[in-house]
């Protein structure tokens, strides 16, 4: 388990995975399925409550007078990563089928993760509270930013989000922020000094949202619509895409003549993406029928991140402590 532990895997991406199989093996049917929708709905809310609760807006402003480094790595998050992925889209498109390619344009416009960025920045000898800075502006953001480019990237067809799916947002995640944002005076140090509840919390509604969008897939036929060569492709076309992204931020980084700190906040910031905001996100913007098949490049994404950011992040903090 350490050695897992070393390259990226933990429990946490362990029970994601077997959620996964679960959710194709053993789907959830009938009333079950009614009410599981109903409970991940209110899951969603929770967990966005509970972002907008624990979100320091103090820390965001302090942050943000690095302007240059809190620009690129925005820059990063919602201009750079769409344009790829709009160019992978045109390119494979054709391969990957609509609804999947629909899921790897909703990868591309969401905001970057927040625990494991900061983490991976930490870890690597980079600017902590730049990092902090960088991840709560994008999800920040994103709570709004995030469902507008999906409704002007996405409108095609059926496929795409209509007014209806945008104002659930309003209701489901906007909403629940802002409300845990006004309450954060009295909630904020309960759910700082409670940080084990909030983490349950966080990733138990994150595993419900998992099986209940691989559930829904398996029920209305998505995954046996969706051929092995399909799926071999998405791991390709999603490493490319990774590959891609974290080349140019190395090198918008040394262009920029940042400091190595800075150029490690913009690394792990401006090249990850939240499962944790995409998710939910996709669960209120989307059918349930579509969902597991929108969030699939997600998963792939997510998982892939972590692997690579976590073997980057340790060979950084040698090389920091060998200089050092």
């Amino acid at each position: 388990m350490n050695f897992l532990k070393r390259i990226g895997i933990d429990i946490y991406m362990l029970l994601l995975l077997a959620t996964v199989v679960a959710g194709v093996a053993l789907p959830a049917q009938g009333i079950a399925a009614v009410g599981l929708r109903h409970v991940t709905f209110w899951a969603v809310a929770l967990l966005f409550f509970l972002y907008g609760a624990k979100l320091d807006p103090a820390a965001v402003r302090k942050g943000l007078t690095n302007w240059r480094l809190q620009g690129l790595a925005f820059g990063a998050t919602y201009l750079m990563f769409p344009l790829i992925g709009l160019g992978l889209a045109a390119v494979f498109g054709p391969l990957l089928g609509t609804t999947v390619t629909l899921g790897l344009l909703f990868l591309a416009v969401l905001p970057s993760t927040v625990q494991s960025s900061i983490a991976f920045t930490s870890i690597a000898g980079g600017n902590v509270p730049a990092a902090i800075c960088a991840a709560s502006v994008s999800n920040l953001v994103g709570v709004v930013l995030t469902p507008v480019l999906v409704a002007v990237l996405l409108h095609q067809g059926d496929g795409g989000v209509s007014f209806d799916a945008v104002s659930k947002i309003g209701i489901q995640i906007l909403l629940p922020f802002i409300i845990g944002q006004i309450l954060r005076p009295w909630l904020g140090g309960f759910l700082t000094r409670h940080k084990v509840l909030t983490m349950i919390v966080d990733r138990g509604s994150i595993i419900l949202i998992v099986y209940s969008a691989f559930s829904a897939g398996t029920v209305s036929g998505v995954w046996a619509a969706i051929p092995l060569t399909t799926l071999l492709t998405l791991f390709a076309v999603i490493w490319i895409f990774l590959a891609i992204v974290m080349g140019a931020t190395v090198a918008t980084g040394k262009l920029s003549g940042l400091g190595y700190p800075d150029r490690a906040v913009l690394f792990y910031c401006g090249s990850t993406k939240s499962l944790a905001s995409g998710l939910p996100i996709a669960t209120a913007l989307f059918a349930p029928d579509i969902v597991g098949a929108i969030v699939l490049p997600l998963m792939i994404y997510h998982m892939s991140q972590l692997l690579v950011c976590a073997f980057v992040s340790q060979k950084a903090a040698l090389h920091q402590s060998i200089t050092d």
